[in-house]
């Protein structure tokens, strides 16, 4: 009595919360597309590889941006005051001074042994690289999601079957009862079917309990709070339509070609080589050609000077003196004086237009001897290069261990599931001419009980076996690149 009345108060509590969520938000119900596409848009490992794809396209724009010369341009400007040099004329003044120096300089490389190029190389496949991991991200996540929709979908089904025994074991209940009364039947019956439908209450309520266990676990790798009103859409899957007509070794050979992580592997491979090449680009010279272009003002020079107008004038000026017989006699010189009119000063655009200066240069740089750098970089390219190569055979190797498996526990699940309902079958006869010997007397309730459990047991293992089988052979269909749904 316990039991029974422990169950009535779940269900009053199950159905006053159901109807608080049905008056106040309507539950929604996920198809298995919904829930694939909200896990891809809102799962964090997702978005992790997002950015990495981001990242590995900055690094291979980087790269090809190397290849063009580099523009850098600086400006100073400085206040002197006491004994200082004059930055213009580079003689000693006692002035304050304001300076001012702008400044460009650009630098390009001709040769570094292919190094640029071998680099854009390597990033351009390490790009590819992490859009196919990005890819590999997304089908993991479709998987799983998949996986936690059908354990929903097996639960649910589970549920149906638990309260349908329920239901037949209270139908047997009350009709057993009525008969006890006419004094048709023992009471022994009476309570050992009570007893039934108090295990079969218990049946129920697990089952709801595990129903919204995976319905958590769906909502959790959907990234929903637990509080959230959820159910999933029941699709009509029809089983005897799943069938597998391809060998394991055809489905590996159309997985290598469909799988993202086989194109990633073998992309990283190819990225390990061209880096080896661009280290090996550091043990020859390296040839670049720079130029810069800079000016400079100072306010000591800022002063009133002479503006020729191309004329000029002769100044005799003296120079000594000689000496003719004891006499002293004053020596003179011309000196040609350019005409023209004054400043009013030589302010900054003047004097930056005439202190401009170029120039331009090639570097050869010859390594010869610096700690083996370069060469235990080229050694270590070339492991890293051998290491990759391992990491792709073993990804081959993963994925054709994956399909085998997969494979082979499709075919088991299959013959699982056929084993399973002819079971059923010959369970829902053996029942039905049982019930009706109960019924009139002519068998006792162990048998009855006996074969009402084994129906539903097998009902069960029926429904397990149904979608273990709806699951393995989705998984073989995903190795062959086809979409995952139903």
């Amino acid at each position: 009595m316990n039991k029974v009345l422990l169950f009535f108060l779940v269900c009053f509590l199950a159905t006053n919360a159901f109807a608080q969520t049905s008056e106040g938000t309507a539950v929604k119900v996920w198809t298995l597309k919904e829930c694939v596409d909200y896990a891809l848009a809102n799962n964090l490992d997702v978005q992790r590889s997002q950015y990495n794809v981001e990242s590995a396209e900055i690094n291979h724009l980087q790269s090809k941006m190397a290849m063009f010369p580099s523009l850098n341009g600086s400006i100073s400007t400085g206040y002197n005051w006491g004994r200082s040099i004059n930055p213009v004329t580079n003689e000693f003044t006692t002035q304050e001074i304001r300076s001012l120096s702008p400044n460009a300089n650009s630098s390009v490389t001709l040769f570094n042994g292919l190094r640029i190029q071998n680099t854009i190389r390597q990033n351009a496949r390490d790009h590819e690289a992490s859009e196919q991991d990005l890819l590999k991200t997304k089908n993991d996540v479709a998987l799983n999601v998949i996986n936690l929709y059908i354990n929903v979908i097996f639960n649910k089904e589970l549920l149906e079957n638990a309260k349908s025994q329920l239901s037949s074991s209270q139908e047997q209940l009350e009709r057993t009862k009525k008969q006890v009364a006419a004094g048709a039947l023992p009471l022994s019956n009476e309570l050992n079917l009570d007893a039934q439908v108090a295990t079969n209450e218990l049946n129920v309520i697990n089952n709801e309990n595990s129903l919204n266990f995976s319905l958590l676990r769906l909502k959790q790798a959907l990234q929903l709070p637990a509080s959230t009103a959820m159910d999933v859409e029941v699709p009509d899957v029809s089983v005897e339509d799943l069938v597998i007509d391809q060998s394991s070794q055809q489905i590996f050979e159309i997985a290598k070609q469909t799988m993202p992580e086989i194109r990633s592997a073998e992309l990283k491979v190819r990225s390990s080589y061209y880096a080896a090449k661009a280290a090996r680009g550091n043990l020859y010279p390296r040839l670049s050609l720079s130029g810069s272009i800079n000016s400079n003002y100072s306010s000591a020079n800022d002063i009133a000077r002479l503006i020729p107008d191309g004329g000029s004038e002769i100044q005799v000026v003296q120079i000594g003196y000689w000496d003719s017989n004891g006499t002293p006699m004053p020596v003179y010189r011309n000196n040609v004086i350019p005409t023209g009119s004054m400043s009013d000063g030589y302010g900054y655009r003047d004097q930056l237009s005439d202190n401009i200066f170029r120039s331009v240069g090639l570097t050869l740089t010859i390594p010869i001897f610096n700690g083996l750098q370069a060469r235990a970089g080229v050694r270590r390219a070339v492991i890293a290069e051998r290491v990759a190569e391992i990491s792709a055979k073993q990804v081959h190797q993963t994925l054709r261990q994956n399909v085998e498996t997969a494979f082979t526990d499709a075919v088991a699940a299959s013959k699982s599931y056929n084993s399973s309902l002819r079971q059923v079958q010959a369970r829902e006869e053996a029942y039905r001419i049982t019930k009706q010997r109960f019924d009139i007397g002519a068998a006792n309730y162990v048998e009855y009980r006996v074969a009402e459990n084994d129906l539903f047991q097998g009902r069960s293992d029926l429904a397990r076996a149904k979608y273990n089988f709806i699951f393995r052979k989705k998984l073989l269909d995903f190795y062959q690149g086809k979409p995952l749904g139903f």
